[in-house]
């Protein structure tokens, strides 16, 4: 399918061939007839994306403090690769999709298979999208008229914060599409409306719509004319919807506003609040979020838990449906506010009549809804730069990768290009992820068919890279299917599952290899302290200090039920790699945490058949300045000490040598490469399957003993 595509390198605007999404449970599928660039949001992004570094960073500058953060941990080299790798990934852009139901996944209700539905999908042919964020068209609404409900529901949104009622007079800051869908709905609301800008030709459009409006451009001082226009009053509420850097549009708000008004900002403002302008009219200030209550609130979202209508009336999902009810009663014309239509193929066209000086406000791209041409495709054959026929490499291994988030692209598959490994398929859900990683390192297919590539006869090894609920299950079906598995940790997220597992296994006459992505018992300095600690037979202790940082509540990485939480999800890597230098199974183990209820925060202590013990401090409560990682080993007189895989010093009799890298290695090439080379050379499993499993377990047993104290 087609898929418009933009760095935010480059800024460079792509349409690009890539497989349809996946669809799932919750979601509905759609076959996109038409979609409308929002003009005011997607300009930002194109001039990010076109911008040179340095103003990249101006636009961002909390995200050159991480960055810095991470040159002072990580080293100059791991800090390029990440902001690069970052800047590398391709953006969907498009918010505002219209077109014609093909599938509905389980748990959607309200909406059937060939209904017009509008919903938040990208600039694609096809989209999928979570049930709660489409909302059907009525009869006699045009998928013209359809395609402006999304930004119209952002405009709703901030009315509803506002608290507007009938008569009262409202000021419209900016009169982009947002702004002006805006002043269409205060009218239909019965307020007095005044609209603010420096562009004429929209000027005349917020007077053709019953506002009256203030030229910028024209000298004379917004403040005045609004307190005029209010009878001397000052404005009841004033609706911020323009896109700027100025800290006037909230300076001028506070102004113009009578004591107590209510300021509402749903574009983008600078924010150096006067806070005497605010205190003696006790003003208050509000910054909506998008359509409603309900974004990104991944329960609404993506698990599909409405909120109860007796409790919240107004979602995003019914703030569309009032949208499409005011088109479907003549009170908003859009049509006056549509100025360019552009056949998909043609996007970046498009984007450069959005991001060019030329008048536009609602810019359309048409599809060819129900082309035989443009039929739903899991699969697509990509481009590789060199051939290869893998066929005649049987000794080789041929990969299959499932998953390209942000590791894979970052980390995983640059370790594996650096292997003789052979690159097949990669699959993703939503199609786009894949197709890019695809291009990028010369994959044959790009996919959305997670079970054909396991069942793929051309390849003998599997890399899963999804999120961490999905491990178990591709796994089993990668072990009935006779591949070889890498799997990034964890490997399951329940004792049910590790069993599962673990029967599978140990029922095969002759396994293949399962690798987890324990890598940093393969780092280089890892490596180095492991020899030092087998010159003696003297058991050690060992403290491991992880400054691991803040991750919030509500990410998928917190859900039991989805990540796992961060004792199964990332603390097993940490345990591994005691498990690694101790040598020897681990006997007993307990935890702690902070205090009760807090899963982040804990210590965790190891105790070892041959009498070693380890402690790991998980802590994040510290700052990102301070290094990620920090590792003692205690033995027989001497001290080894690895800082963030970077150095290590060593302490004691014979003035142990240190060393140091140019960039940070925590192992992933070296644990790329011992997966590769066990099934080429026919080796043992660079991990036995029972460390693995001993890990896993202890991992999740420590996670529950957290989740019921006592």
């Amino acid at each position: 399918m087609k898929q418009v595509v933009q760095s935010l390198k480059t800024g460079i605007v792509e349409v690009l061939d890539v497989p349809t999404p996946q669809r799932s449970s919750g979601c509905v599928s759609i076959n996109t007839s038409l979609s409308l660039i929002s003009a005011g949001t997607e300009r930002m992004m194109i001039d990010f994306g076109r911008g040179n570094w340095v103003q990249k960073a101006r636009q961002q500058p909390d995200k050159v403090r991480m960055v810095l953060n991470k040159m002072r941990t990580d080293g100059l080299g791991a800090t390029v690769h990440a902001v690069s790798t970052k800047l590398d990934q391709p953006l969907a852009p498009g918010y505002c999709n219209v077109g014609v139901v093909e599938y509905c996944g389980a748990g959607v209700s309200g909406i059937s298979v060939g209904d017009r539905i509008v919903s938040n999908g990208k600039h694609a042919e096809h989209v999928v999208v979570p049930g709660n964020l489409c909302a059907r068209i009525p009869e006699g609404v045009s998928d013209e008229d359809a395609a402006f409900t999304v930004v119209g529901a952002i405009g709703l949104q901030g009315i509803r914060l506002a608290q507007v009622g009938l008569g009262e007079t409202v000021a419209v800051i900016g009169l982009g599409l947002i702004g002006l869908l805006t002043v269409q709905l205060l009218r239909a609301q019965g307020c007095r409306v005044i609209g603010i800008d420096f562009d004429v030709q929209k000027l005349s459009l917020a007077e053709k719509f019953g506002a009256s409006t203030i030229h910028l451009d024209d000298g004379v001082d917004p403040v005045q004319a609004a307190v005029q226009f209010s009878r001397g009053r000052g404005v009841d509420a004033v609706l911020i919807t323009a896109a700027t850097d100025s800290n006037d549009p909230v300076r001028q708000a506070a102004q113009m506003c009578r004591k107590r008004g209510r300021i509402v900002l749903v574009g983008v403002a600078g924010l150096n609040l006067s806070r005497a302008d605010f205190y003696e009219k006790e003003l208050s200030f509000q910054v909506s979020c998008s359509y409603g209550p309900g974004r990104y609130d991944p329960t609404y979202e993506e698990g599909g838990v409405d909120y109860p209508i007796g409790y919240v009336r107004w979602t995003e999902q019914r703030n569309f449906e009032a949208v499409l009810d005011m088109m479907a009663a003549g009170a908003i014309d859009c049509e006056s506010l549509r100025t360019h239509e552009f056949d998909v193929e043609a996007a970046a066209a498009a984007y450069d009549v959005i991001a060019g000086a030329a008048p536009s406000l609602g810019v359309i791209l048409r599809y060819h809804c129900g082309n035989s041409a443009s039929a739903p495709a899991q699969s697509i054959a990509m481009p590789r730069p060199a051939e290869t026929d893998i066929r005649s490499a049987a000794h080789k291994v041929v990969l299959n990768a499932i998953g390209a988030g942000n590791y894979a692209s970052a980390v995983l598959l640059p370790a594996f290009s650096r292997t003789e490994a052979i690159f097949r398929c990669i699959a993703s859900g939503s199609g786009l992820s894949a197709a890019h990683l695809a291009r990028k390192f010369g994959f044959e297919v790009a996919s959305t068919d997670t079970a054909a590539l396991i069942a793929d006869p051309d390849a003998n090894a599997v890399v899963i890279t999804t999120r961490h609920n999905s491990h178990a299950s591709l796994v089993l079906e990668a072990l009935a299917a006779g591949k070889h598995i890498f799997v990034e940790k964890p490997l399951a997220l329940s004792e049910a599952e590790i069993a599962q597992i673990e029967t599978g296994y140990q029922a095969l006459d002759r396994p293949p290899h399962l690798m987890i992505g324990f890598n940093r018992r393969f780092a280089p300095l890892a490596v180095d302290a492991k020899r030092r600690i087998g010159l003696s037979a003297a058991p050690v202790s060992m403290i491991y200090i992880v400054n691991a940082g803040a991750i919030p509540q509500d990410h998928w990485t917190q859900d039991p039920d989805i990540g796992g939480g961060r004792i199964v999800g990332e603390c097993c890597h940490f345990i591994d790699l005691l498990r690694f230098f101790a040598g020897a199974p681990i006997l007993s183990h307990d935890i702690i945490s902070m205090r009760e209820g807090v899963r982040d925060t804990v210590t965790i202590n190891l105790n070892f058949a041959n009498g070693s013990i380890g402690t790991i401090h998980y802590f994040c409560n510290g700052h990102p300045s301070f290094p990620k990682e920090r590792i003692q080993i205690f033995q027989a007189g001497h001290v080894i000490e690895i800082d963030n895989f970077r150095w290590s010093s060593g302490f004691g009799s014979g003035k142990l040598s240190g060393a140091r890298r140019f960039r940070q290695d925590k192992g992933q090439i070296g644990c790329a490469n011992a997966f590769v080379e066990a099934i080429s050379k026919g080796g043992a499993s660079p991990i036995p399957f029972g460390e693995i499993i001993e890990v896993s377990r202890v991992s999740i047993e420590l996670a529950n003993m957290i989740r019921s104290p006592g």
